[in-house]
């Protein structure tokens, strides 16, 4: 039983974290010393169970996340095209 209580600890901190600095999973991941997997993990499994609203929160700002990083693909993309 400890153990699930560490892992909640861990899943409370990485949500907490991204809510302040609006980090992605990839920031995350580095800074807690674990793998995206594991921050996707603790986010979708456990705080989805144990804290509706932080992860409702988190959702928000991972899908923005998403978002700006596809924006931000296509506009390198673009640029690359146009210097050909």
């Amino acid at each position: 039983m400890a153990k699930r209580v560490e892992v909640y600890e861990r899943a409370l901190k990485e949500g907490n974290y991204i809510i302040e600095k609006k980090a992605t999973v990839r920031e995350t991941a580095k800074v807690f010393g674990v793998s995206k997997s594991v921050v996707h993990r603790d986010i979708q499994v456990i705080l989805a169970e144990c804290d509706k609203l932080l992860y409702d929160q988190i959702h928000k700002i991972l899908h923005e996340n998403i978002t700006l990083g596809q924006i931000k693909g296509g506009e390198t993309t673009k640029q690359k095209h146009l210097k050909k």
